[in-house]
């Protein structure tokens, strides 16, 4: 268990749930999937469809209104996107043994990348640099970020900060880190927000050969602060073909190293916290720390 209010689900639960609720996919096959995320379970059912299984609780009413929010935020990023996304295809019900609602949506093929399967490649550099591009011309009619997540104001975070320096004692070099953080946190805004996806992270993205082909996890599509999607240049590429990233966005002193500030605010949460239950995202922490401490431009 990753979370101590993590929601248990399995293949034999989830088949008798699509029985219940989605009988047209009654006699495909049901696979969980391995993968390092931490917000939901996955299941792929027969080729083309895979089914969403929240994992920590929450009430049924508050889980099935944020599924239909993300749902619209898929819609809205496929609209954009210049690569394969998931469409979300129903809403399941609550059952007795799972007590909330599930989503389930298209499959979309791909390997999943990792942090440094792909960090030379510049083809990929540049899927993601015009991925992030896409996104940002995308218009937010008005809107802006609100919320409490990654994407507004640094500052907000430090108490958040404190939490994973204290926690990461023995794990990481914590003196550096609170000085490099020490810095960030005090940039200054650089421009208004801009539609994102604001997750970035490797198990989000899908490649074949070194081309990037499909972006998952989209619910959290909205504005935010322009450099929010930048994370992507650390958690997955080397120092050069991060500077393809920020030639090709025309990335200005301050978006760049507040890109590096949000890298930083979600690398260091993933250490510490999923050091025994998910290796492979505190090696992902790990990986993108040390990418920003040899980074000289911050």
């Amino acid at each position: 268990m990753m979370h101590d209010d993590q929601v248990p689900i399995d293949a034999d639960l989830v088949r008798a749930m699509i029985v219940d609720h989605f009988p047209e996919y009654r006699d495909q096959p049901i696979e969980r999937l391995r993968s390092t995320g931490t917000d939901n379970a996955i299941f792929r059912i027969g080729l083309g469809v895979a089914a969403r299984f929240p994992l920590r609780a929450m009430k049924p009413a508050e889980c099935a209104e944020m599924l239909r929010r993300e749902a619209a935020a898929m819609t809205g990023f496929a609209r954009h996107s210049p690569v394969a996304t998931p469409r979300p295809l129903g809403l399941g019900q609550p059952g007795t043994a799972y007590p909330m609602p599930w989503l389930v949506q298209s499959w979309i093929e791909g390997e999943v990348a990792t942090p440094n399967g792909l960090a030379a490649s510049t083809p990929f550099a540049l899927d993601i640099a015009n991925l992030i591009a896409a996104l940002r011309a995308a218009a937010t009619h008005g809107r802006y970020f609100v919320g409490q997540g990654r994407g507004g104001n640094l500052p907000d975070h430090d108490d958040w900060m404190d939490v994973c320096f204290r926690n990461s004692e023995g794990l990481l070099d914590v003196t550096r880190l609170r000085r490099m953080w020490a810095r960030l946190r005090d940039l200054p805004p650089s421009g208004s927000d801009v539609m994102s996806h604001r997750d970035l992270i490797p198990a989000n993205l899908l490649v074949h050969g070194e081309r990037l082909v499909g972006v998952l996890d989209a619910g959290s599509f909205g504005p935010a602060d322009p450099a929010l999607d930048l994370v992507a240049a650390w958690h997955l590429l080397d120092r050069d073909r991060r500077e393809v990233v920020r030639s090709h966005l025309r990335s200005g002193d301050v978006e760049w190293k507040r890109g590096a500030a949000w890298a930083f605010q979600q690398a260091i949460g993933l250490v510490w916290y999923y050091e025994r239950t998910n290796p492979g995202m505190s090696a992902l922490g790990r990986s993108t720390l040390s990418r920003l401490l040899d980074d000289p431009d911050v």
